[in-house]
């Protein structure tokens, strides 16, 4: 053992006066207190308090605005109006980048483009979003389609990212073009925080997926599915309001004469 191991060692385990204080005075550098203060300070602090916050939000706004924006733009092979993003997207490879109009995309979210086909293409459609820490990887298509929600630290890929083949998997070699298939999300679903969708998944309109589920197979329109593979929950769940309303008897046709 060190020396340097030997003093933190005998710091946290003697009782000695000597290294109880300096544990003492590391504690309170470590969890620094204050006693509570005064009213006559608290209000003028408290004007501090939000000009801090305001400040750091009007600061991302512009750097969003004048930065990160335009050079998202010039990532995408197409890019509609009222686009949000709330940090600027890490794109790896040679992906195609496809937004919609009023799309919205959260902070520290990644695209990354495989090596298998040519033209690997990440489509996102109109009033769609993707939460924070998002990844997405695409070797040949992934589509979100209208109205989609994403929530935060989703997991998106329409390949296993590697070979099945131990051998080949060793050997660094890219996933063949057979072991690749597209993942769609159709419109007005929501992917809970945390899920992972796998190669080859088709989510139906206005399904809902689970918080921390693993999609391996294809989830039907307007159904609960959760769990790790997920599996179907309920069906006819989330549906659209007006397909809830009972329809109105019509009135009997008067007899005939």
């Amino acid at each position: 053992m060190s020396y340097f191991n030997r003093v933190i060692f005998r710091i946290k385990r003697t009782n000695s006066p000597f290294f109880r204080f300096i544990k003492k005075c590391i504690q309170v550098v470590g969890k620094p207190t204050l006693p509570p203060l005064p009213r006559l300070i608290l209000l003028p602090l408290r004007l501090v308090y939000e000009a801090h916050f305001l400040i750091i939000i009007v600061t991302r706004a512009l750097t969003t605005l004048f930065y990160r924006n335009p050079l998202f733009q010039s990532r995408c092979e197409s890019f509609g109006r009222d686009v949000s993003i709330e940090g600027l997207p890490f794109v790896s490879g040679h992906l195609e980048i496809h937004i919609g109009n009023s799309v919205n995309i959260g902070g520290r979210v990644a695209f990354f483009a495989g090596s298998t086909f040519e033209h690997p293409q990440l489509v996102i459609k109109d009033r769609s979003a993707v939460g924070w820490g998002t990844v997405i990887t695409v070797n040949k298509e992934v589509i979100i389609e209208e109205d989609v929600i994403v929530s935060y630290d989703c997991r998106i890929s329409d390949s296993d990212g590697h070979c099945r083949e131990a051998d080949l998997r060793a050997a660094g070699a890219r996933p063949a073009p057979n072991d690749i298939s597209p993942v769609r999300i159709c419109r007005h679903a929501w992917i809970g925080n945390g899920s992972h969708i796998m190669k080859g998944v088709t989510i139906g309109e206005g399904a809902v997926v689970s918080a921390n589920s693993v999609v391996v197979t294809n989830v039907p329109p307007y159904t609960l599915a959760m769990g790790n593979p997920a599996e179907i929950i309920l069906r006819n769940f989330g549906l659209p309001s007006t397909a809830r309303k009972k329809k109105k008897p019509e009135p009997a046709s008067p007899p005939p004469q």
